[in-house]
């Protein structure tokens, strides 16, 4: 087992997780970039700007790990696995939810961490986060389970540095930042353009707006 030690984040190239991830590359401390790769239609676009990102970032943060918890079995013929019925820019914040989604995420990335030595995994939840695996009891009850699965002397800790921040609040903390290489949509082009007109892309689009920053995304044309 490596010594090494540092922090692990949950990297998947929104601007949540991207403004979590620069933000930890501060630190003197090692930084695991971390992206679990599940099978949904965005994934190669995610990865993408993520890897876009990484480039503007510190030496702090080291090589992006991609871990595979393939969620086909799980999750049948939903459509962040087909692409059919993504929801668009009308429909309400639970129809994007994915359930468990945090659940695997952090399973995955805790028996990562502990094979390279880290003790602490950093993930950006937001305020406004309504899902069930999205609230602070859960991180805490999932670290303590973690740990004690693990085997550790004490909790995997889990750390939710923008969890009392809106989008406009992680934008403007993160505009010293290159955004214009995030991504959060759930339908782009072949090219990993945003499409314009899914919910992702509309919560960008007013994150910015009530931000008072001009959004440097590029969307499709004719597509909102």
């Amino acid at each position: 087992m490596s010594t090494e030690g540092g922090l692990c984040v949950l990297s998947s190239g929104g601007l949540d997780s991207a403004v979590a991830l620069a933000e930890a590359t501060r630190s003197e401390t090692p930084v695991h970039p971390v992206y679990v790769r599940a099978g949904l239609t965005w994934e190669s676009a995610e990865m993408y700007w993520l890897d876009q990102f990484l480039q503007t970032l510190s030496p702090a943060a080291r090589p992006l790990k991609v871990l595979d918890a393939p969620a086909g079995d799980l999750y049948g013929e939903h459509w962040s696995l087909t692409g059919v019925g993504a929801p668009d820019e009308a429909s309400p914040d639970d129809a994007v939810y994915l359930p468990g989604r945090n659940i695997l995420l952090l399973a995955a990335t805790a028996v990562y961490a502990v094979g390279v030595g880290c003790r602490s995994i950093v993930l950006g939840p937001l305020a406004s986060n309504p899902f069930p695996d999205g609230s602070p009891i859960f991180f805490e009850r999932m670290a303590a389970a973690l740990g004690e699965g693990l085997g550790l002397s004490g909790p995997l800790v889990i750390e939710t540095p923008l969890v009392g921040l809106s989008k406009p609040d992680v934008i403007r903390r993160g505009a010293a930042w290159r955004l214009d290489l995030t991504f959060s949509c759930l339908d782009p082009s072949p090219d990993h353009v945003h499409c314009g007109a899914c919910n992702k892309c509309a919560e960008r689009r007013l994150g910015f707006s009530d931000a008072g920053v001009t959004d440097p995304t590029e969307y499709c044309s004719g597509r909102g």
